[in-house]
């Protein structure tokens, strides 16, 4: 028989151990708890220029799309909403490649901040998440509740100035698998028959490249665990997108913002499609 343990909800504030760097750090650690999808920490603690720090910022996997999250212990209020839309406003100003969203999380969002946020909402993309500290037995749990959702408004392929260098190890276990990293070796040897100079750059959101130590991201990698995901800068055109499908490639779709053609890889698709990615490459290199 399952058994009932009824749980303790907790006023984080006023506790005397759990405190809003608390929450922070458990954030940071799992951004997926708090219902955004599949969110990678980018900053905490980021500094604003003469605007005091933003709590989090949270980044999606595609890096295409940035989330200014600022924490609230007890009930909204006044000075919280204006410094999320504020450090928000930095950031897009700073970074307009990306899509930039406000997120408000507190303890308690109350009806009537509820609806002054509703205002905002129509011209700025902002998200208000109701968090719950929860006890049951020794561990605490948050819980988080989106009550305000943004609305639709309506990439970066190299953040050089800010992006976060890893390297293989971290895509081998983090993000792909050794076989589909092994992939991006595969494409560069093909690269490598247009410019010999040419290494992989390994980021924090994409396996780039590097002619002779300097950028030069014509086409991006990001394996995943079965597959990697091959992002070629060409311009779009029905003639391209009809090769593409001729020789059974899995496009996923063209990125308009900046222009690249999104496709599928696996081992096999390199191998018997090697003639037909070396033009696209070229295409991509000699633009």
């Amino acid at each position: 028989m399952i058994s009932y343990v009824k749980p303790q909800k907790i006023n984080i504030k006023s506790h005397s151990e759990l405190n809003e760097k608390w929450v922070q750090e458990v954030i940071a650690n799992d951004p997926s708890i708090i219902g955004l999808g599949d969110l990678i920490l980018k900053d905490k603690e980021r500094i604003q220029p003469l605007a005091g720090r933003l709590d989090l910022l949270l980044q999606n996997e595609d890096a295409t799309k940035r989330y200014e999250v600022e924490i609230q212990l007890g009930k909204t209020d006044e000075s919280h909403i204006i410094r999320t839309i504020e450090y928000w406003d930095i950031e897009r100003k700073r970074f307009p490649q990306y899509e930039h969203c406000a997120v408000i999380i507190a303890e308690d969002i109350t009806s009537r901040f509820l609806n002054v946020i509703s205002l905002f909402n129509g011209a700025i993309p902002l998200i208000a998440i109701q968090m719950n500290a929860i006890r049951v037995g020794d561990s605490t749990s948050l819980i988080f509740t989106t009550v305000l959702n943004q609305l639709t408004l309506g990439l970066v392929d190299e953040d050089e100035e800010v992006a976060e260098v890893t390297d293989r190890t971290y895509w081998e276990q983090m993000r792909g698998t050794k076989q589909t990293v092994s992939m991006a070796d595969d494409v560069l040897e093909l690269i490598k028959t247009l410019s010999p100079s040419f290494e992989l750059k390994y980021n924090k959101f994409y396996i780039g490249l590097a002619d002779n130590g300097q950028p030069n991201n014509f086409v991006i990698f990001r394996p995943q665990r079965n597959i990697m995901r091959f992002e070629i800068r060409i311009p779009k055109s029905a003639e391209i997108e009809n090769k593409i499908e001729s020789v059974g490639l899995d496009m996923l779709d063209y990125d308009d913002r900046w222009g690249r053609y999104r496709i599928k890889l696996n081992k096999e698709d390199i191998k018997k499609n090697k003639d037909f990615i070396i033009e696209l490459l070229k295409i991509a290199y000699e633009k």
